[in-house]
C-alpha cells in the first residue's frame, strides 16, 4: 500500500473521529494525532488533506450535498461521508491528483471500510462532482502538494 494511500486512510479515520465526536477542529485534530501518531512517511500528506479539509468543511459539504440526490450529509454513513469529503477535497483542490486516482482511491477505501454499498455509493457521488467540475460548473482555484514522496498515489 502506497504512502498516500495509508495518509488518505488516517484521513478517512481522524475525519470520522471528529465526526462522531461533533468537534470538528484542529484541537480534535492534534489530539487525535497524539493517540494516533502518523508516521514519518504520511504525516505531510495527512496533515495536508485532513487540515485542508477541516478548512473548508462547510464548503466541501455543501458541494456534497448539491450533488447526491436527496441525501444529506447527515443522513450519509458516517464512513461514506468522510471519504467522499476527502475525495471532493482532492479533486476541487489538489491540481497534482487526478480527479479519477481520488475516485478511484475513494471506492477502493470505501470498499475496505464502509459497507457492501459504499463503492457504487461514493462513485455516484464523486463521478457527478467531476462531471460538474469539468463542465465548469464549479469553478475552484487549486492547491499543490510540494513531497518528495516516491509513491505519490
Amino acid at each position: 500500500m502506497g504512502n498516500r494511500r495509508k495518509a488518505r486512510e488516517m484521513s478517512m479515520q481522524a475525519l470520522f473521529f471528529m465526526d462522531i465526536s461533533k468537534d470538528v477542529s484542529v484541537s480534535q485534530l492534534d489530539l487525535f494525532c497524539r493517540c494516533y501518531q502518523p508516521s514519518k512517511n504520511i504525516d505531510f500528506f495527512f496533515q495536508q488533506l485532513t487540515r485542508g479539509i477541516l478548512e473548508r468543511w462547510p464548503y466541501i459539504n455543501d458541494v456534497i450535498e448539491r450533488f447526491s440526490s436527496n441525501w444529506k450529509i447527515n443522513r450519509m454513513a458516517c464512513v461514506d461521508r468522510n471519504i467522499i469529503r476527502i475525495a471532493v477535497y482532492e479533486i476541487l483542490f489538489c491540481e497534482d491528483i487526478p480527479p479519477r486516482v481520488a475516485i478511484n482511491e475513494a471506492i477502493d477505501i470505501g470498499k475496505k471500510y464502509g459497507t457492501d454499498g459504499s463503492g457504487a455509493f461514493i462513485n455516484g457521488i464523486l463521478d457527478s462532482i467531476h462531471t460538474a467540475m469539468t463542465k465548469g460548473e464549479i469553478n475552484i482555484k487549486p492547491i499543490s502538494f510540494q513531497t518528495n514522496e516516491k509513491n505519490s498515489n
